[in-house]
Formats: C-alpha cells, sequence, structure tokens
C-alpha cells in the first residue's frame, strides 16, 4: 500500500462527514451562523474545498478549479477569488451563501478528486521536497499535505457541531 493512501482514507471520511452533515439541513439552516465565531455549514463545506482546491493546485502548479472550473462563476460569492477564506470576518463568513446544496456538493467533491488524484500520483521521495521556505520550519510537501487534510477533518467535525446548534440533532 502506498503511504498516502491513508491521507485519501482520512479526506473521505471527512468527506462523508460533510455530506452526512448537509444532507441533514435545508439550504437556509446550512447557510445559518448560529453565534457570530460560529461559521456556518455551508463557509465551513465551501472553504473546506476552497482550500483543497487551492493547496492541492499549487503542488500541481495548476491554475485552482475555482477558476479553471467556472466554480467561481457558479457561486457568484461578493467576494473576490483571491479572497483569504482562512482569515474571514464572522461578516466575510456570513457571505457564504448556497441556496443549491449540490453546487457545495459538487465543488467539495471536484476538490476532493483533485487531491485523491493528486496522492495517488506524488511519489514517496517528492514528500519531503521543501515547497515553501517563507516559514520557519521550512514546508515540505507532506507537511502542506497533512496541513490541507487536517484542515479538512477539523472543519467536518465543526460542521457536525454547527448542525446540531442550528437543528438541535
Amino acid at each position: 500500500m502506498k503511504i498516502t493512501q491513508l491521507t485519501v482514507d482520512t479526506l473521505k471520511r471527512a468527506q462523508e462527514r460533510f455530506e452526512e452533515t448537509l444532507n441533514q439541513m435545508s439550504a437556509a439552516e446550512a447557510n445559518t451562523m448560529p453565534a457570530p465565531l460560529i461559521k456556518s455549514v455551508t463557509w465551513l463545506i465551501w472553504h473546506t474545498a476552497r482550500e483543497l482546491d487551492f493547496q492541492i493546485s499549487d503542488l500541481n502548479q495548476t491554475q485552482p478549479l475555482w477558476l479553471a472550473a467556472g466554480w467561481s462563476d457558479k457561486f457568484a460569492l461578493d467576494l473576490p477569488d483571491d479572497t483569504e477564506d482562512w482569515r474571514h470576518t464572522p461578516e466575510e463568513a456570513a457571505k457564504v451563501v448556497v441556496t443549491d446544496k449540490n453546487l457545495l456538493l459538487d465543488y467539495l467533491t471536484a476538490s476532493v478528486n483533485l487531491t485523491n488524484t493528486y496522492l495517488e500520483t506524488v511519489e514517496e521521495e517528492q514528500l519531503s521536497e521543501v515547497i515553501d521556505k517563507s516559514w520557519t520550519p521550512p514546508v515540505t510537501r507532506q507537511v502542506r499535505l497533512v496541513s490541507a487534510v487536517d484542515d479538512a477533518v477539523m472543519h467536518s467535525g465543526q460542521a457536525v457541531y454547527t448542525r446540531r446548534l442550528v437543528i438541535g440533532k
């Protein structure tokens, strides 16, 4: 078994948690921020999809799906394409409103598929390659991948918590 298969399986569980959570909510419920500092399920899924998309596209040295596949136009959010969503204020996060839950899940699926394809093709010796020297210590390909998948897992758990706050189950 390739070492990255564990990462693929971990990401699959996060995706399943997101899907199950969203399927238990209406679009209006999913867009609800139950408290100013608790982001909506919609934001959590959108941010995770974007984070995977942008991080993996950077590793692939390709344009993110957000732009290349037209997701920006499909979502038509009142946010710039280069928004740093990981720094969103509650007001910015509240702008991530989606009426079509399938659109949200389709973007998540596309981003997960992009990630899995990358994980299937990356060679083990590439994982230790330094890809960003602006951090101390410098960031390796492996660290970037672990960070992206860890973020997806964390946010999928937050989505479950947010769903419970919004609809009580």
